[in-house]
């Protein structure tokens, strides 16, 4: 590389990130669908939508979101039913594209990746011009589109592939990672969920630069094991190494709550708004699991958890939020109040051969 090289002896990492990827998909496999706001998902019922079109998008409709709430904010919204066959064979093709870059492909989803191309520009050019073929490769073999990140490190490339969206690219080079991240907004961190938000707020912690204010002892205190994360984020730095050919073993999600949770009807409503979370997470990865782990933390914090098992994978909403239920009511009437709740599957359903999943913890924060 020439002297005026901007990355130096940094790592050179790529976030790929497809644009609105299941509804993009039925878009394109459906004219009619083109330029309609769409939502891949259940209409009735207790549906939940499992992701949205950018048309949808402008109308405030999410993934996760209830279909009827989605359906009061766009009425003119049309529910797809979702293709996770079709949709796994087109990952598929985008991770063959990847391939012809770099072995070093980490998939955190069907629709995104990481990848470091940190060795790789002497047959394919800079990291920059690496994204911009693979995004152009994508769009030329799928019909899709594809966003790109590129920076030196994992957090970074990530931040950047949502900067362009959709069909963009951005470029985070290391003599910029330190001013962007203290300039962001601490909600805007991966990692930093609306509980550790509200308690940084607290601590008059609002941005990347009063993050980074903070000495590490006193975030120690407050925030544990995580503090040093934090820390290192706030400045711009993340050494994690992009980490091919992980498999998922398990998909969770959890939320500490504003104040202890004694009554049984009140830890349900919590319980059921995390089933629909963790359902919405299943169906964005054409992924389920047979075994159910409900999660609890005491006010005192220590931590119980109760599993149930069925033969064969979950395959409805419903069904994994009565089990859920039922290992609630078995816990009650509590020993002490509780804080947090979470919810998880295990025992995940295997995915087609060869197809990688990322390693994602247990109980992802909420």
């Amino acid at each position: 590389m020439s002297g005026d090289d901007p990355y130096g002896n940094a790592r050179r990492i790529i976030h790929i990130d497809m644009d609105a990827f299941y509804a993009s998909v039925e878009q394109r496999d459906a004219p009619h669908l083109r330029g309609r706001p769409v939502a891949v998902g259940r209409g009735e019922g207790r549906g939940v939508v499992a992701a949205a079109s950018y048309e949808a998008r402008r109308f405030g409709v999410r993934s996760a979101m209830p279909s009827r709430t989605a359906l009061r904010h766009c009425p003119e919204l049309v529910f797809v039913p979702p293709r996770f066959e079709v949709y796994r064979a087109v990952s598929r093709q985008i991770h063959a594209i990847f391939s012809r870059y770099t072995p070093l492909i980490q998939p955190l989803s069907l629709d995104e990746a990481y990848l470091d191309v940190t060795h790789c520009y002497e047959d394919h050019g800079s990291a920059t011009d690496i994204a911009r073929q693979i995004r152009g490769a994508i769009a030329e073999e799928t019909g899709l589109t594809a966003s790109a990140g590129i920076s030196y490190n994992k957090f970074l490339a990530k931040l950047a592939s949502d900067y362009r969206k959709p069909n963009g690219q951005f470029v985070i080079t290391p003599a910029m990672g330190p001013d962007f991240a203290a300039s962001l907004r601490v909600e805007q961190f991966h990692g930093i969920g609306p509980a550790t938000r509200a308690r940084m707020n607290k601590l008059g912690i609002f941005t990347g630069a009063d993050l980074r204010s903070i000495p590490l002892d006193v975030l120690t205190r407050h925030f544990g094991k995580s503090a040093a994360f934090y820390a290192c984020i706030a400045r711009g730095i993340d050494e994690r190494p992009v980490v091919p050919d992980r498999i998922r073993k398990s998909i969770g999600t959890e939320t500490t709550f504003e104040s202890d949770v004694s009554a049984l009807p009140q830890a349900r409503q919590i319980l059921e708004g995390l089933c629909r979370k963790l359902w919405a997470q299943c169906a964005a990865n054409g992924i389920s699991g047979r075994t159910l782990v409900l999660k609890l933390k005491y006010n005192d914090f220590q931590i119980t958890t109760r599993t149930r098992s069925n033969p064969t994978v979950f395959d409805r909403e419903e069904a994994m939020h009565q089990q859920a239920n039922g290992l609630l009511a078995g816990l009650f009437p509590l020993e002490r109040p509780i804080r947090l709740m979470g919810v998880a599957l295990t025992g995940l359903s295997e995915e087609e051969e060869g197809e990688k999943k990322a390693q994602l913890t247990l109980f992802g924060e909420s």
